[in-house]
């Protein structure tokens, strides 16, 4: 509902450049790595995120009708896996990266001797600095509006945002009990879900219209739990 009211008065509002941001669930379980743009809307969603992926999937079409209709310009970028300062810390409710770094914070704080992490721990993951989001967002909306369309689809008007990188959930504890300083034990708990094996986005169109990411992962990761440690109640 929010982004079509958006999308709506931006068009009745005569806005100039919209930028839409959806995210890399929009692709199929199971879709071909890395995910092109083109592999949208070729198969089933991963059921546990399907709601959130149709709402971002409509936003596309939405952008790419008005585009189509009314000459608008209207562009969408779906950027993968986010982390960095200001992002949700809670045990509950976090994505991977906020609630490992609480949960193994925690854990070294209080000596425990080891730190449950969810599912298997052998799911590749990408993972893009909120930073690097901030510049390729500017850099989208700055591209000349011919450029942009002759380099995506007419359907489909999105542009795909990544590092080019992945991990698997099992290093990537291991770097942040690293970053961290925890001594303790590692714990993968089988019972939870893994979600999609595999989530690396193809991120050829983007370079080869100039954007390239720059913070490297550990560098990026060291920065956050900085950043968090120093904005602890």
């Amino acid at each position: 509902m929010i982004e079509c009211n958006l999308i709506h008065e931006s068009f009745k509002n005569n806005v100039k450049k919209l930028l839409f941001l959806g995210s890399s669930c929009i692709y199929p379980l199971n879709s071909p790595q890395p995910m092109k743009e083109s592999h949208l809307l070729s198969g089933k969603l991963e059921p546990s995120n399907a709601a959130y992926a149709i709402a971002k999937i409509a936003g596309i079409n939405l952008c790419s009708s008005y585009n189509k209709q009314y000459d608008t310009d209207f562009r969408s970028i779906m950027p993968t896996n986010l982390y960095g300062p200001f992002d949700n810390f809670d045990f509950e409710n976090s994505h991977v990266i906020p609630g490992l770094i609480a949960k193994i914070h925690r854990a070294k704080i209080n000596n425990e001797e080891k730190v449950t992490v969810w599912g298997t721990g052998k799911p590749l993951r990408e993972f893009l600095h909120v930073d690097d989001l901030a510049e390729a967002s500017i850099f989208a909306l700055e591209l000349d509006k011919s450029v942009y369309k002759e380099n995506v689809s007419e359907n489909f008007s999105h542009i795909n945002i990544g590092s080019g990188k992945e991990i698997s959930i099992s290093d990537l504890s291991k770097l942040l009990c690293k970053i961290i300083g925890y001594k303790g034990t590692l714990e993968f708990d089988y019972s939870k879900p893994d979600g999609n094996p595999r989530k690396l986005l193809d991120n050829t169109i983007i370079k080869n219209l100039g954007w390239n990411s720059r913070i490297e992962l550990e560098e990026g990761l060291k920065q956050t739990y900085d950043w968090f440690v120093s904005n602890q109640d």
